[in-house]
């Protein structure tokens, strides 16, 4: 197969993909993932939010024989979003970074709430998370594949996927500000809510001020006390 084929390939291989972003794949995005099948001959059983239904689809765009799900990357089950307790965030805005489709809201030292149109159940936040506030919630039932997550939500994801990647392209185009500490992932305008609930013992914020070392050492103590309380609850 010619190279212009293969990128051919590719692109249809992407389309077919559920585009959660969750990596378990092995690769870094769905693109890469389809790109790897295209150009390297990467196994086509390797996803499993598309589960088996996923693997027959690849299986009929690259004309291989449909293997089962491999177990090594996890299995298929009912799609998830992610819930973040409220009650022991503490606004560090490290779930913001990782969630590949910015469906995650909120700011520095402020509640943040997850956009449940928008999380693909990727599972990257629960990763970061440093109190260990997020927990992953079923909402389809038995569905699971694709059977649970529709071709309109996968070109949904895929969207916002890479508008999440224009952004940090943007970001790290951009010289830094000279003596300033760098400042928490944006929450795209048009999805931030009127009022962000501000986190207990927050100092009043201006026009969300990038955080200082006094801010940083701040979330740390307030990041052992809350697993320490944590821990004596359970």
């Amino acid at each position: 197969m010619s190279p212009c084929n293969r990128a051919m390939q590719a692109e249809q291989l992407d389309a077919a993909l559920p585009q959660t972003q969750c990596t378990r794949c092995g690769y870094p995005d769905c693109q890469s993932y389809a790109h790897a099948i295209a150009f390297e001959q990467a196994p086509i059983n390797q996803c499993p939010p598309g589960g088996q239904e996923g693997v027959r689809r690849l299986a009929e765009i690259t004309g291989r024989p449909a293997w089962p799900l491999s177990a090594a990357h996890g299995e298929e089950t009912a799609r998830a979003m992610a819930i973040i307790d409220e009650q022991w965030c503490i606004g560090c805005t490290l779930c913001l970074k990782a969630c590949p489709v910015d469906a995650i809201i909120g700011a520095n030292k402020r509640m943040h709430t997850v956009l449940e149109s928008a999380c693909t159940g990727c599972e990257l936040c629960i990763l970061v998370c440093p109190v260990d506030c997020i927990r992953m919630q079923p909402i389809t039932g038995q569905a699971t594949g694709w059977a649970a997550w529709s071709p309109a939500q996968a070109a949904q994801a895929r969207d916002r996927y890479r508008r999440h990647m224009q952004r940090q392209a943007g970001r790290a185009a951009k010289p830094p500000a000279r003596n300033r500490a760098p400042g928490p992932t944006p929450t795209p305008a048009a999805e931030q809510p009127a009022a962000l609930t501000a986190l207990p013992g927050s100092p009043p914020r201006a026009g969300d001020a990038a955080p200082t070392q006094a801010d940083k050492r701040q979330i740390l103590a307030a990041v052992l006390a809350k697993a320490q309380a944590r821990r004596r609850a359970q």
